[in-house]
């Protein structure tokens, strides 16, 4: 059974003590160092070096994580583990075939805070929700140097990057099909962060989101724009060679942020249908969308790129640019760090 959103609210304080001791400038204790912290640096990501200094790194597990999760799959209202194969038991994911129940336990979150980070300047949360066939450690920070492209953004803010399936062939969204539950998931990131950079959590509590969702991601994130909770606070959407089977929920969460928040869509081959069909239910509700490669990311701006025939895997890193995680944080204003 998945704790209610008034149980975590109680094992945030009762089961992890260090959150509350970070608030108050309390040294934690040394058992709940080593229990929180699963990895953590400062690490600079394996591959090419992306320029400038490099942010701290920390992937630790989540009381309100999106997995372990065991309840119903929205619209079809059948159960999330629906099958077995040699007697184990697992999921048929809609384009994945079977998954094994053991992709859907990690609680791990990723963690970043940016090089140069100021709390008392414009700050954003970044909130990255990783594509199928994916891992914190190999992918996300080896190969497709996510917390590196954000410190080479000069992005002021933080980042968070939850586990999903893990390395598996599925958008299954876990807690985050739960009404509200990204809002919890928030206020422990925000926890976290105000201790490890000892700004406090209220800081980040108060930060604008901007959610980045590559491929499969986009389920999460559609789930997380409608029903999350955080509505208010969503700065920006960037999707990254997205699947948009949940695009009417991206569409009806728009709706209501006509002039408050931008929305940014690059896209490869594979997401192509996908976008021309975004588009048409975007001007269906009255928005015009323009084509193109932004040159600034404003509150109420619509952007599509057709990023040509860009491989899939490769699109976190070459797409229509190197790098184009650090090219559209880099274009959004509001909160660029002052230049040395």
């Amino acid at each position: 059974m998945n704790p209610s959103r008034r149980d975590l609210a109680r094992l945030l304080l009762a089961a992890t003590p260090w959150l509350a001791a970070g608030q108050l400038g309390i040294a934690s204790p040394a058992w709940a160092q080593r229990r929180r912290t699963v990895e953590t640096s400062p690490q600079k990501p394996e591959g090419k070096d992306r320029g400038g200094p490099a942010g701290t790194t920390h992937i630790v597990e989540f009381l309100a994580s999106p997995f372990p999760y065991d309840g119903r799959v929205p619209g079809r209202d059948t159960p999330f583990f629906d099958t077995t194969k040699d007697k184990r038991r697992g999921r048929t994911s809609p384009r994945g075939g079977f998954t094994p129940d053991s992709a859907y336990t990690d609680k791990r979150v990723l963690l970043h805070l940016g090089a140069g980070f100021n709390a008392a300047r414009p700050a954003a949360l970044v909130v990255f929700l990783h594509g199928q066939h994916s891992q914190l450690t190999r992918d996300l920070r080896n190969r497709q140097h996510i917390p590196a492209q954000f410190d080479a953004s000069g992005l002021n803010g933080a980042l968070v990057a939850p586990q999903l399936a893990f390395d598996a062939v599925d958008g299954a969204a876990g807690r985050f099909w739960e009404p509200g539950f990204f809002n919890d998931f928030l206020n422990e990131a925000a926890s976290r962060l105000g201790e490890l950079s000892k700004a406090g959590g209220a800081a980040f509590r108060a930060m604008p989101i901007i959610i980045v969702a590559s491929g499969s991601g986009a389920e999460a994130a559609a789930y997380a724009l409608q029903i999350g909770g955080a509505a208010a606070r969503i700065h920006g959407v960037i999707l990254l060679d997205a699947w948009l089977d949940e695009r009417q929920r991206l569409v009806n969460w728009l709706a209501t942020k006509r002039n408050d928040a931008f929305l940014v869509s690059a896209y490869g081959a594979a997401a192509r249908a996908d976008n021309a069909a975004l588009k048409k239910e975007l001007a269906a509700r009255g928005f015009t969308g323009r084509d193109g490669r932004p040159s600034v990311l404003l509150p109420g701006s619509i952007w599509f790129l057709d990023a040509g025939n860009t491989d899939p895997k490769d699109f976190m890193t070459k797409a229509w640019t190197a790098d184009p995680l650090k090219v559209l944080l880099a274009q959004i204003p509001e909160f660029r760090q002052q230049k040395r």
